[in-house]
């Protein structure tokens, strides 16, 4: 018994020292581009006029917003300025990206209005993009909405009877992306499911989680199903809603995708699994050519003040960029109690918003990852003053309680942007919907760390 209260208190010792040591390095704003909040695009011609407008379940009680603009769009008991229904399609929420040889960039939209219920009438796309660096703007360059013509998804899609079988929000929540010369694989977070879906947007793949030998399941899994009388046994489900893969890597020589879950998975006993004492959550390895899961694993432990990841992409055999964030938004004015916000204030502060440099093995398969080192992105040095809005005098700074796209540029450059949770965010003023922010960032120590 002594032996072994003695060991786990030298892992335990081991782990904060470990954690303990991690570097910060600097970050350095090169340049900033913005797209509007409000920029919408129209739904392909032969879309189903349900289609043709979105945002219409955003309403509180889940009811249909008669009226284009006759609700007014919302972060908790803040107004925003921007109303729903749109006349079209949002192109907003970037969650994921990923930097092409030629310069571009492949992003996506996430599910749409952040949940299944309000969703089914957001298209899911894939977004081909340029970031005009020096005029401060994005340029479209292709948007390929997403469909289901083969009946590939195993249940019943919102668009199930249509003659085009586009894809919407309330059947997938696409979060993450890999391009490859066939098409595009895509980390979803309902299932969790990893999807495959060719160059045009056709669904081929399907294909649910394993972790090891365990099958994880969201509460918004399609399979599961509650049971007719009350006092049977409730379906089992073992990770939060909206816990799936925020984060969805490949390995250099495009054999491998690492998925990495936003949340924790939940044990028997209702506890979630952790690295000593900090939570931690899987990083999971596919077979591209076999489809299959390997079984390896790993664990990413959040740092003090982490509650989820936002990305996660590869820059060598062993080394990849995290996005590691708190759940906070805005800097102030801050309420004086979280539980009770009020109009004029912020509820929780953006305090932890981080990337983080990782080192995974085979010989830590089953492990934590070594975190290598991070960056402050509520601090990044501007002494040129190359923002266009954001921070102060001498810093630009990232608030948003979502940042959910990075990858590296070239040796000494990453790029960063936020989801802008249209239309619920506003992390730049209290009054105002987030844009979508994307910025180029100097971090040749931090890309060099060993």
């Amino acid at each position: 018994m002594t032996r072994t209260l003695l060991a786990s208190v030298a892992l335990l010792a081991l782990t904060l020292t470990v954690h303990a040591e991690e570097k910060e390095f600097p970050a350095k704003l090169v340049q900033q581009v913005i797209l509007p909040a409000n920029t919408i695009i129209a739904a392909p011609a032969d879309a189903p006029e349900h289609l043709k407008t979105s945002g219409k379940f955003t309403t509180a009680d889940r009811k249909r917003a008669e009226g284009l603009g006759s609700v007014t769009g919302n972060d908790g008991v803040r107004k925003t300025d921007l109303s729903v229904p749109f006349d079209g399609q949002p192109m907003q929420g970037f969650s994921g990206i990923k930097a092409m040889q030629d310069g571009t960039f492949w992003s996506l939209s996430d599910n749409g209005f952040g949940a299944k219920a309000n969703s089914s009438d957001a298209m899911l796309m894939l977004h081909h993009i340029r970031l005009a660096w020096d005029a401060g703007k994005l340029e479209p360059i292709e948007t390929v909405f997403l469909s289901d013509p083969d009946r590939k998804a195993p249940f019943p899609i919102v668009m199930e009877g249509a003659e085009k079988r586009y894809l919407t929000g309330a059947d997938f929540d696409v979060e993450s992306i890999q391009p490859v010369d066939d098409g595009f694989w895509v980390g979803e977070e309902f299932g969790p499911y990893l999807l495959k879906f060719t160059r045009d947007g056709k669904l081929t793949d399907v294909i649910a989680t394993k972790a090891g030998e365990i099958d994880v399941k969201s509460p918004d899994n399609p399979t599961l199903v509650v049971p007719a009388n009350p006092a049977a046994k409730m379906p089992v489900f073992n990770l939060k809603r909206s816990g799936g893969y925020e984060g969805l890597a490949m390995s250099k020589d495009g054999t491998k995708l690492y998925g990495l879950l936003e949340g924790p998975l939940y044990k028997e006993d209702g506890t979630v699994e952790k690295d000593g004492e900090l939570t931690a959550l899987r990083v999971i390895e596919f077979d591209i050519a076999s489809k299959a899961w390997t079984g390896r694993t790993w664990f990413y432990p959040l740092s003090a003040g982490g509650e989820a990841i936002g990305d996660f992409n590869m820059l060598d055999e062993t080394t990849a960029l995290v996005i590691e964030r708190d759940n906070g938004a805005g800097i102030g004015p801050i309420c004086a109690d979280p539980k009770a916000p009020t109009p004029d204030c912020f509820a929780v502060q953006a305090k932890h918003k981080r990337i983080y440099k990782i080192e995974m093995t085979q010989e830590n398969v089953g492990k934590a990852v070594r975190k290598i080192g991070s960056i402050d992105l509520m601090k990044i040095a501007d002494p040129d003053n190359r923002k266009r809005q954001g921070g102060g005098d001498g810093f630009y700074d990232m608030p948003f309680v979502t940042i959910e796209n990075v990858d590296r540029v070239d040796a000494t450059h990453i790029v960063v942007g936020n989801d802008n949770n249209l239309p619920f965010s506003a992390a730049r003023a209290l009054n105002k919907t987030d844009d979508n922010e994307f910025v180029l960032l100097d971090v040749s120590e931090f890309l060099a760390a060993k």
